[in-house]
């Protein structure tokens, strides 16, 4: 693999924000790879993911079984085919993974059998832990890991070594999905970095209760003897919740990562920085203080600020990755001067989201003329509703004061609000796909706070317009984000 180490470049670049799984086929077969020539044809040189981890039933990529796993539903079964270890997908994707490592070990190559064994011995500091805890939920049907028995749940080593044995074809098969996952993940980076398209990840602060990261771990964690959180994260009252947000997640215990300078943390990051050009972090003012709400309160009320790891966190950071680091802050809701502290700092990037920049007067930080360069615009996110179904849901009133800030333009929505986020000073541009194609609300990826229907839009391939290609390349040569 060819590594693209510009990152974090200072050029201006304009990009795309999908997920694998909107492709049309929800992996990263031909699709992936004609989603990246189309990104090239319209002078796009972003392209900005979800998190690609193993989800819960729920699907969302925020709660992922692991921080470095992949999502096996995205292998593509066409290359297996193709390689001869699978005879046809079938309808199961599940089944055929099966069944291709089967293939795979009846006729694999030394080429190949090597490589799985290299991969395995890499990345085997949390591969291991990962593939016996997958196997572990398939044999207690799912439950939380704390409800396994004792000697499992509190990893007794004499227990971790005889359910490995037991469990060994379930877990050799999460070896080998996690070993098809990268292989396939990193040539479509080399392809993307090849034709001038970096790749963006995204990472959650905070880790799911119920993942390898947690289980393996729990000193890291602010848990109980039985594996259960004291404290749990979320985001306290606001104008748009008056309970809050409870997320749920185990907060970290940061003095106990604090004496091992932060190793896990960083870890953590390079796993991502082998799969991303950059990564987007999530929730960044919590490395600055995070809302702490006892685990038996059922809303965020009752919660509390608690400082963060700070400076000391990023600087352990830059003494492994060195002092440019490539990531992007996720500055979003209550931000205070010390969170703008710390992320000037650090020299990190935060984010612009034009549909935000209509509440209020004319001093709203997000209207572009408050805009920075050190910055990432947005016309939404993947929690927002696409632009045209935001601006549909707007008065008449509310929709004079977006036409009159951009001086009555004759574009229509969506397509006037992604012209703004372009022609932002803002170094990165980046566009909800759906925004490109002119969707309505129908086609949002997320409600948050809701619980069904989330994460499951897929676009197709006829949605895109003739000329589609042109347009948008036209657009971004005119704000010089070629």
């Amino acid at each position: 693999m060819v590594e693209c180490k510009t990152g974090w470049d200072g050029r201006r670049r304009a990009g795309i924000l999908l997920h694998p799984t909107s492709l049309p086929s929800g992996t990263l077969g031909e699709d992936a790879y004609r989603f990246v020539e189309f990104l090239h044809a319209s002078g796009m040189s972003l392209w900005q993911v979800l998190p690609l981890g193993p989800t819960h039933h729920d699907r969302s990529p925020y709660q992922g079984l692991s921080v470095h796993a992949g999502n096996p539903e995205l292998i593509d079964l066409a290359e297996l085919v193709e390689q001869g270890w699978l005879d046809e997908p079938g309808e199961d994707h599940a089944q055929a993974l099966r069944r291709a490592r089967a293939g795979f070990e009846a006729r694999a190559d030394e080429s190949w059998q090597r490589r799985l064994g290299e991969f395995i011995a890499r990345e085997a500091g949390w591969l291991e832990d990962y593939a016996l805890f997958q196997a572990l939920k398939q044999r207690y049907r799912q439950c939380g890991w704390w409800d396994w028995p004792a000697p499992l749940r509190d990893r007794e080593p004499a227990a971790l070594v005889r359910a490995r044995e037991e469990l060994a074809m379930d877990y050799r098969q999460v070896l080998f999905e996690q070993f098809l996952f990268f292989h396939q993940w990193s040539r479509l980076r080399h392809y993307a970095n090849q034709r001038g398209v970096l790749l963006m990840g995204d990472l959650p602060i905070f880790v799911a209760h119920d993942s390898a990261d947690v289980w393996a771990r729990r000193d890291y964690f602010q848990l109980d003897e039985h594996g259960q959180p004291t404290v749990v994260a979320g985001v306290p009252p606001d104008y748009f919740s008056a309970t809050g947000q409870r997320w749920g997640n185990p907060l970290y215990d940061w003095a106990r990562l604090a004496e091992e300078d932060y190793a896990w943390w960083v870890e953590r990051i390079k796993g991502q920085l082998v799969l991303f050009d950059c990564v987007r972090i999530d929730h960044f003012r919590g490395f600055e203080a995070y809302w702490e709400i006892p685990a038996n309160e059922e809303t965020a009320v009752n919660g509390r600020w608690v400082p963060g790891p700070g400076e000391a966190f990023f600087h352990a950071l830059q003494a492994a990755l060195g002092d440019r680091l490539p990531l992007v802050a996720e500055d979003l809701g209550f931000i205070t001067e010390a969170v703008e502290r710390l992320r000037r700092s650090f020299h990190l990037p935060g984010m612009k989201i034009l549909q935000f920049a209509f509440d209020g007067g004319a001093e709203n930080p997000y209207l572009p003329h408050h805009h920075e360069a050190n910055a990432v615009v947005y016309t939404g996110t993947h929690d927002n509703d696409t632009t045209l179904g935001w601006f549909e849901g707007l008065n008449e009133a509310q929709r004079e004061r977006v036409y009159a800030y951009f001086g009555h333009p004759r574009e229509a929505m969506p397509w006037m609000l992604l012209r703004q986020a372009l022609a932002s000073v803002a170094k990165w541009a980046i566009v909800p796909l759906q925004d490109v194609l002119g969707l309505d609300g129908r086609h949002r990826m997320n409600v948050p706070g809701t619980q069904q229907d989330n994460w499951c839009w897929r676009f197709r391939w006829s949605q895109f317009e003739p000329g589609l290609e042109e347009r948008l390349r036209q657009v971004v040569a005119c704000y010089d984000r070629l």
